[in-house]
């Protein structure tokens, strides 16, 4: 369980003021001149040993993926690049930090930015965020004004620029190349890699992409210290996380708890617990709508970090929390995030433009029971074709759901055959 005094979202519910005087008052921006004084390898090595990995999904260490950057600047400048895009369903915590604590993003940007000896940071931010949009440039605003931003940043010689940019609302904007190549005005669509951003990234320049959380952590690492934050989570999993649990709880929330607190305890702790009591649930996505669901016999003692979840077949991903009880229609709920895959693929891999619409063209009929027995295998066979065979991860995100559908309630599907085929209702609940 988190203490308060470990928080470091500490207005993630807008009860205080969010611009510049009121994130003062809660220490942002107190010490940034002295982070600054030290030298960039310093704070990468800081954030090494924070143990802080990515919260945009994947996981990735941070303080490695921003040591892959040059260590000096030659012919071209550097970029940071903060995603802001924030479209994976269930997911609904970077625009709590940008409405209610932005400045901490602007802080971890200016941060950030001088570890990799950056010029700026590009904010893509997610195109339905209009009210967030505005109050991020707000902030940005604020931090120009006070010269904290811009030239000669914190009086420190230093000049960085912060540009917000609006996308146009398409997911596959999320993965990091897409994301590069809608920034350069271009059709989002993923690139090859190699070469990686760090390499050649935005306009052709090394550029890191990172998520909104990721950055909005690292001053209050850098001013704690990277052994407090390592000291909290689990081991290689350290640190505060931002979950987002909806669904059939009685409470939906946002919550700052501790990595690897039991899932258990977090929804009973902070949402009321599951609609109907506990040994109504039936199954939980743990992650975001992209990651396999997990049964409740796993939910029972399961704990939230990466690599428990991964080797329970699951993942952490974003830690949007989607609960599910047993008044769910399952089979109809996985149908849904298939059509969603199917609408957001951007069409570049024929793996996932074409699989993504026969996967949720079988999910709609196994929904209503018009299929045969033989063709649950089919399925689970085409999605193991797309998974892993495509340039970005919008292949595997389309493939997972499914296959933890299959893999944990398949008797469920042949049931609802069996039962057109017999004539009978359909539409029970899974039990």
């Amino acid at each position: 369980m988190l203490r308060d005094e470990d928080r470091i979202f500490t207005n993630l519910y807008g009860w205080h003021d969010w611009g510049l005087e009121g994130a003062r008052k809660r220490g942002d921006w107190s010490t940034t001149k002295e982070i600054l004084s030290r030298s960039p390898e310093d704070i990468v090595e800081d954030v090494k040993a924070s143990g802080l990995r990515g919260r945009g999904g994947a996981g990735f260490p941070t303080g490695v993926k921003w040591s892959f950057m040059p260590k000096e600047v030659k012919d071209k400048p550097h970029y940071l690049v903060v995603n802001a895009d924030e479209s994976e369903p269930g997911t609904c915590k970077d625009r709590e930090i940008i409405r209610n604590d932005p400045h901490k993003l602007v802080e971890g940007c200016l941060i950030g930015g001088y570890a990799m000896r950056a010029t700026a940071a590009f904010i893509y931010i997610r195109g339905e965020f209009y009210n967030e949009a505005v109050r991020l440039q707000a902030a940005i605003d604020q931090a120009y004004e006070a010269g904290l931003i811009g030239k000669n940043a914190c009086g420190t010689g230093y000049d960085f620029d912060v540009i917000l940019h609006r996308g146009a609302g398409a997911y596959i904007c999320g993965e990091e190349t897409a994301l590069l190549e809608s920034l350069e005005g271009k059709k989002g669509q993923p690139r090859l890699k190699p070469p990686f951003p760090a390499g050649v990234g935005l306009y052709g320049c090394p550029t890191t992409v990172n998520n909104v959380e990721s950055v909005a952590v690292v001053p209050e690492i850098l001013r704690r210290g990277a052994s407090w934050f390592a000291d909290l989570g689990t081991p290689k999993n350290s640190g505060t996380k931002l979950f987002c649990i909806s669904g059939h709880v009685e409470n939906p929330c946002n919550v700052e708890e501790e990595m690897g607190i039991p899932l258990k305890e977090l929804l009973e702790k902070h949402c009321g617990g599951v609609i109907g009591g506990w040994d109504n649930l039936l199954a939980v996505i743990p992650g975001g709508s992209s990651v396999p669901m997990m049964p409740k016999s796993v939910c029972d003692d399961v704990i939230m970090d990466f690599d428990t979840l991964r080797g329970v077949g699951s993942g952490l991903g974003t830690a949007a929390v989607i609960v599910l009880n047993k008044q769910t229609d399952i089979v109809k709920a996985i149908a849904r995030l298939s059509y969603f895959y199917k609408h957001e693929s951007c069409g570049q891999c024929t793996p996932c433009r074409e699989g993504t619409g026969w996967m949720y063209r079988v999910m709609d009929r196994l929904v209503r029971g018009e299929a045969e027995v033989e063709e649950i295998d089919a399925l689970y066979e085409v999605t193991k074709q797309i998974e892993g065979h495509t340039i970005c991860a919008l292949g595997d995100a389309a493939a997972w759901p499914i296959q933890g559908l299959l893999r944990h309630f398949r008797p469920e599907v042949e049931r609802r055959i069996a039962a057109r085929k017999a004539g009978q209702p359909i539409m029970e609940a899974a039990e």
